[in-house]
């Protein structure tokens, strides 16, 4: 009997993943105070709930075959494709300079997946105990005191407590966050951050909110640099816990969306890149708040036309070859057969 989906995570997974397109293009717009203001609030919790969530739904792996192919064929497959593809992309169309090496230092938006695949084979042992979170803490703190580009560990180790937070959410918790109650105290506190967005460059720059950069590198040494990213994993995952209480609960559009959130992540950074080489920016109105406005619809409506089950469908053969080609072979069979 099939599993009957959650509507809330396909929801969530839809949302998250236009929230990360919105957030990489509004580097498309004009240098501003609205600008800045917006990009910070939403790299404060843009990429620690998507991994926080990825996290939730990654409890079930296991060391089976069946498990160890499929990060094989969702991950590890994509992840060389789009890496070359993005890399001649930005060399051919955007003049850039061939990326290299190309696997092992993984460049926007690629990261995601290679540090995915790490988190993913850790899944067994992270998920060993509670005491993994605050371990979890104290890794994220201390690894910045190094800088490990290889595969992106610096990532890696900084997210790592939205990812474990995320194995260890328990039913109740969820059940909590899906509470009206909780969702007015959501809104609140997205309102809070970002007020709290505009004064970034008071406490910290925003290259803190990447968590990729080590303390020396922003300049502070490790207690201070631990001191500062603590803070940043609270204000972040109060973050996380407000959007995801405005998640909506029932079926709607989105629903079915959701499950192409990775044809949305890997294709939408083609058209963004593509945009920032054209210089579009010149095409947008004078006014800041009309600009925001206008590229964050933009990026609303390329994540939903990816989404898209006519577009998604196909785009899909690239996300991920080895399945749909096995899925297509099969209704292929089941055809013949039934004639």
């Amino acid at each position: 009997m099939p599993t009957r989906r959650d509507p809330w995570l396909d929801n969530a997974k839809m949302v998250l993943v236009t929230i990360v397109v919105v957030g990489h293009a509004i580097v498309l717009l004009p240098t501003s105070d609205l600008e800045q203001q917006a990009y910070d609030f939403i790299y404060y919790f843009h990429i620690p709930v998507f991994v926080l969530v990825t996290g939730y739904l990654s409890r079930s792996f296991r060391y089976t075959p069946r498990h160890l192919w499929s990060l094989v064929t969702t991950l590890v497959v994509p992840y060389v494709l789009f890496s070359y593809l993005m890399a001649y992309f930005r060399h051919l169309v955007g003049g850039e300079t061939l990326l290299d090496p190309i696997l092992t230092n993984p460049r926007w938006p690629m990261w995601y997946l290679a540090v995915l695949v790490i988190w993913r084979l850790a899944t067994p042992v992270l998920k060993l105990h509670p005491a993994m979170v605050p371990l979890s803490i104290v890794v994220s703190l201390v690894a910045g005191g190094t800088n490990q580009e290889l595969l992106d560990l610096n990532r890696t180790m900084g997210l790592l407590p939205f990812f474990v937070i995320g194995l260890h959410l328990s039913g109740p918790v969820i059940e909590r966050v899906k509470q009206r109650s909780t969702r007015i105290v959501g809104a609140v506190a997205l309102v809070g951050l970002w007020v709290f967005a505009d004064f970034t460059n008071v406490f910290w720059s925003t290259s803190w909110l990447y968590y990729r950069s080590s303390y020396a590198d922003l300049g502070v040494d490790l207690g201070d640099g631990a001191w500062i990213r603590a803070r940043l994993i609270v204000i972040s995952l109060v973050g996380c816990f407000a959007v995801l209480s405005l998640i909506p609960q029932r079926r709607t559009f989105l629903s079915e969306m959701g499950a192409f959130s990775l044809v949305v992540y890997l294709f939408h950074g083609f058209v963004v890149r593509y945009a920032a080489y054209r210089d579009l920016d010149r095409f947008l109105p004078d006014s800041p708040l009309l600009s925001l406005v206008v590229v964050t619809l933009l990026a609303v409506g390329l994540a939903l036309l990816l989404a898209w089950a006519p577009v998604a469908s196909r785009l899909n053969y690239l996300v991920d070859p080895v399945n749909t080609v096995v899925k297509h072979r099969a209704k292929r069979s089941l055809g013949l057969r039934s004639r």
